[in-house]
């Protein structure tokens, strides 16, 4: 009433902060201006205590007055303490006054562990008066303790589950005045066959957690501990270990799974046989420290098994080794449990020589009469394909990696990088290039297929050799040879039913003549320049004709045909080729009717040369 009359009389000021008078300016006081603020401290049952731990916290009580004792509503309380020793609700410690001038907020430690003792000050502001107060506080750390740790169950099966859990517990009863962060940790769970959380935060006093196998085989202890909690607490979970269900094959080195006759060697090849197996358990994961027994499946194998026993890893693995002794052979490796009755076989080992044997050196081309006597091989694209198939003496495949030569007495043979070839399972081939030179020379090159011999094989003009060539490691070399024609792009020599020799151009070969009803079948045998076969795939056909019907060529094209040692002295060595042509002639006949038409030969390379017929139809 007094700050009203003093406000309407426009009264003097004051400090504001003693008597809550003044507004400034014109003077006056008014009702409601803060004039004092009054802390304490009081525990749960609402008595005055300035000490705080876990387990009691404080409430935070301020009492604004105005200058008459009057609550001030509504001013804006802010509670601050000068360390981090506690924490306020609502977290950001201010309140406003109710209608007596009471503000409020909880403080309690900012941890069980929390000690030590500070000041709480006071500020309240309102219509923009500040007062202040303050007041001293005890934190005490919380004795809190755990209680057992319990597993249920205690004893689990491989790749069961366990519930894990603990109580934190202060004066005997679980502490529930704030969460804990509790820390689990086990031996299986650091070597990674197991999982468990590693923090859990206590609720209503209380942490739990799953606790699930993954292969740890053994009594695992479990601690829990806490930061703030003296000590720790551990228990014993007992795990059975994962029973084994089955052992695999798993690999072999080398991966063909075949090893090379003791001492006989060869490139790449090896005469040890590395095997490998895996354990697995019933859940297919794998089995480490499991026992494993080698032996031979036929125990009369004659081969050496370097380890008869052997320890899985952390992969469930386990090896052994094989060495090949003096036969050739193949076999398997049986691998066993100790003391279970679970095993498996390797796959099947071969034990070869690999060493390549003349008997089984095998030499073929994929063309034999090549369009090449006067054409180069176009570009990249070669002329024929030369391939090697080598075996060793007991009918296997040679090492792969068996180095093989070629030479050729025309031509090119090989690539720019080497003249031969590396087998791959037994074989290898090598590009024929047609160029010069085309004449053979007699014992060039100097090879094993030729010098040592004296002569070539072939001595007839458009034939060419080839040899290949490898070692068995003594000084007797192995090879093969072949030969092949140089086929020229023109006929030069074309005879009629082996006699007559055709010609070219503007001359008509007249075929003579035949019944008016009967059809004309004649042979031509067509060789090129040096009287060899024309180029494989060298067509014949029938042209332009007139007067008649033409029944066609048999063969119409060149076959592959490779030059014969013992006829290579016969003069004339092309193909022959069946000529059929047909009447058209009326059945009523009154006069010859005279036939045309042309045979055509044409190479590969379309090389083209025409030979003209007549034929007469006659009344008779």
């Amino acid at each position: 009433m007094l700050g009203a009359l003093l406000a309407a009389c426009g009264g003097g000021g004051g400090d504001p902060t003693i008597d809550g008078g003044s507004s400034g300016g014109n003077g006056g006081t008014s009702a409601g201006v803060p004039a004092t603020v009054s802390v304490s401290l009081l525990n749960a049952n609402g008595q005055a205590s300035n000490t705080i731990s876990s387990s009691v916290p404080l409430t935070a009580s301020a009492v604004v007055l105005d200058k008459n004792g009057a609550g001030v509503s509504n001013a804006l309380v802010t509670f601050a303490a000068d360390n981090a020793l506690v924490l306020f609700t609502p977290d950001i410690g201010t309140a406003l006054t109710d209608g007596k001038g009471v503000a409020s907020v909880t403080m309690r430690p900012t941890g069980i562990a929390a000690s030590g003792a500070g000041t709480l000050t006071v500020a309240a502001v309102k219509d923009g008066v500040t007062v202040s107060g303050s007041t001293n506080f005890v934190v005490g750390a919380t004795s809190v303790v755990f209680g057992e740790l319990t597993l249920s169950p205690a004893s689990i099966s491989a790749y069961g589950t366990s519930q894990v859990s603990i109580d934190v517990l202060s004066g005997g009863v679980k502490y529930t005045n704030q969460s804990i962060a509790v820390n689990f940790s086990s031996t299986c769970v650091t070597a990674g066959k197991a999982t468990l959380a590693s923090v859990v935060q206590t609720v209503n006093g209380n942490a739990s957690v799953g606790y699930r196998d993954q292969g740890c085989g053994m009594k695992d202890t479990i601690t829990a501990s806490a930061s703030g909690i003296a000590g720790s607490r551990s228990a014993a979970l007992t795990v059975e270990a994962p029973k084994a269900a089955s052992i695999q094959f798993y690999a072999a080195d080398p991966v063909d799974k075949s090893i090379v006759i003791q001492g006989e060697g060869g490139l790449l090849r090896k005469e040890t046989a590395t095997l490998k197996f895996r354990v697995f358990d019933i859940s297919g994961n794998p089995l480490a420290g499991r026992e494993v027994v080698f032996e031979k499946a036929d125990t009369a194998a004659n081969v050496t098994l370097n380890l008869a026993t052997g320890i899985t890893d952390v992969n469930g693995e386990v090896t052994t080794t094989v060495n090949s002794r003096n036969t050739p052979l193949s076999f398997r490796i049986k691998a066993t449990l100790k003391g279970q009755d679970i095993s498996t076989l390797s796959d099947s080992i071969v034990v070869t020589t690999g060493v390549p044997v003349q008997r089984a050196f095998s030499l073929s081309m994929s063309d034999s009469n090549l369009e090449g006597l006067t054409l180069d091989t176009n570009g990249n694209v070669p002329s024929a394909s030369v391939m090697v198939a080598i075996g060793d003496k007991f009918g296997n495949p040679v090492a792969d990696g068996t180095p093989v030569v070629f030479q050729s007495n025309v031509g090119v043979v090989g690539s720019s990088s080497k003249g031969g070839c590396n087998t791959l399972n037994g074989a290898c081939s090598v590009d024929f290039r047609a160029q010069d030179p085309r004449t053979p020379i007699p014992n060039l090159p100097a090879t094993v297929c030729n010098g040592p011999l004296g002569s070539s094989d072939f001595t007839r003009a458009g034939v060419g050799t080839i040899c290949a060539s490898t070692s068995d490691g003594s000084a007797t070399p192995i090879f093969d040879r072949i030969g092949f024609y140089m086929s020229g792009s023109v006929p030069g020599k074309v005879f009629l039913n082996g006699g007559t020799e055709l010609t070219q151009g503007m001359n008509v070969n007249d075929l003579g003549s035949v019944g008016r009803t009967a059809s004309k079948v004649f042979t031509l045998q067509i060789n090129d320049i040096n009287g060899n076969p024309m180029p494989s795939g060298t067509t014949i056909e029938i042209s332009n004709i007139v007067g008649a019907s033409a029944g066609g060529v048999s063969p119409s094209s060149v076959q592959k045909i490779f030059p014969n040692v013992a006829t290579q002295t016969v003069p004339y060595q092309g193909t022959s080729h069946i000529v059929t042509i047909g009447s058209t002639v009326a059945p009523t006949c009154t006069a010859p009717n005279f036939a045309t038409f042309n045979i055509n030969v044409a190479t590969p390379h379309l090389r083209m040369t025409s030979y003209p017929f007549k034929l007469t139809f006659t009344c008779q």
